[in-house]
């Protein structure tokens, strides 16, 4: 037996969307679904319980300018599991935040490197702002740097258009991806507008980060080619304030934005219901705060996605979908717990009673 208690989680214990187990134990920071020979010191937690929540779209180490000091990354990182976010796919920091790695009270981060933008068409220190010729180069370096992951931007205003455009030729990103895919790497793109979905799609990129530009048309060749997508709605609802600020120099990025915006929901809804791949992500870290995960469970419910598929979203399929367990026999012990059935109330998200990291009650 280990020296540290053992852990009694009992009440609901949602294994799956469908599975409930009414109880699990926690022994030497593994999950174990039978109680332990001799468990005698036994420190008992009662709820609802899920596996630790995945935050699929979220940048540690990153903040309004570029990259921010060691002591800010980790209050960043404190501030998603307090709200028990458990599990981050950091979707692009210029931050070497590899140092986490050794910290058992802090999530797990699975890295996509630095973006990869287009000169002068991103926010300046976030990314390696390189032309399309280099680009095959600096996917292969960050491929290395990654765990797995690689971020690409796929569109941003061009000064010259005014407008939304793709930051990327076609033949340069199918060689990229292709570079990527050769070194065990899955890409992802930032994408706001319609017309960078088509060729990034087709060239073969695995995700697509906020996807408010994808229209009825693409959503077939969405799921055709299994491409997911993470919307990030809390990061889309900053939109009006957005184009208010460009009204005057770009009317035309300005009316843009706006309309994605308006068509947000409807957009996830159209997506979820041909059967595209939707995982939660808040974009955290940058100019939003971080803990914002129930919050943005919450808006894919807003968007019609039923509340067990939006939970899914966060923790059982997410999880899948990043190669990590969740409330399984002899998986690490990362779990929330909440008041009451989040399958009835997402809301509850907003409100854990308690988080356990690898295995240790750290809330």
């Amino acid at each position: 037996m280990s020296d540290h208690p053992v852990l009694h989680v009992k009440g609901g214990i949602l294994v799956g969307p469908d599975e409930v187990r009414d109880e699990l134990w926690v022994v030497g920071g593994r999950i174990s679904l039978d109680r332990p020979a001799g468990a005698r010191d036994v420190r008992t937690v009662e709820g609802w319980a899920l596996p630790g929540l995945v935050d699929a779209h979220c940048h540690v180490g990153l903040g309004a300018h570029g990259p921010v000091d060691r002591d800010t990354a980790e209050k960043q990182a404190l501030t998603d599991r307090d709200a028990g976010t458990l599990l981050i796919r950091d979707a692009g920091s210029p931050s070497d935040t590899r140092w986490v790695d050794g910290r058992d009270d802090l999530p797990e981060i699975v890295r996509a490197g630095r973006h990869i933008a287009r000169t002068r068409r991103y926010l300046r220190g976030y990314a390696h702002e390189i032309e399309p010729d280099d680009l095959v180069a600096y996917v292969a370096r960050e491929a290395r740097r990654g765990d797995g992951w690689v971020k690409l931007v796929g569109d941003w205003i061009d000064r010259d258009l005014g407008d939304l455009s793709a930051c990327w030729p076609r033949r340069a990103a199918e060689a990229a991806i292709a570079e990527a895919h050769r070194l065990g790497a899955r890409v992802t793109a930032h994408c706001f507008a319609e017309e960078s979905l088509r060729d990034l799609v087709e060239a073969g990129i695995d995700c697509v980060e906020h996807a408010t530009g994808l229209t009825e048309e693409l959503i077939p060749l969405f799921v055709e080619r299994g491409v997911a997508i993470v919307p990030t709605l809390v990061n889309i609802a900053t939109f009006p304030d957005l184009a208010a600020g460009g009204d005057a120099k770009f009317p035309r990025w300005s009316a843009h934005m706006r309309r994605l915006h308006a068509r947000r929901h409807d957009t996830v809804r159209a997506a979820y219901d041909a059967g595209v791949p939707v995982y939660v992500g808040t974009d955290a870290g940058g100019t939003l705060p971080h803990g914002l995960v129930a919050a943005e469970v919450a808006e894919l419910v807003t968007a019609g996605i039923p509340a067990p598929d939006a939970l899914a979203a966060t923790t059982w399929s997410a999880r899948r979908w990043l190669g990590r367990p969740g409330l399984t026999e002899g998986a690490p012990a990362d779990l929330v717990v909440y008041p009451g059935d989040p399958r009835a109330d997402v809301r509850v998200l907003a409100a854990p009673t308690r988080v356990v990291l690898n295995g240790r009650v750290v809330v």
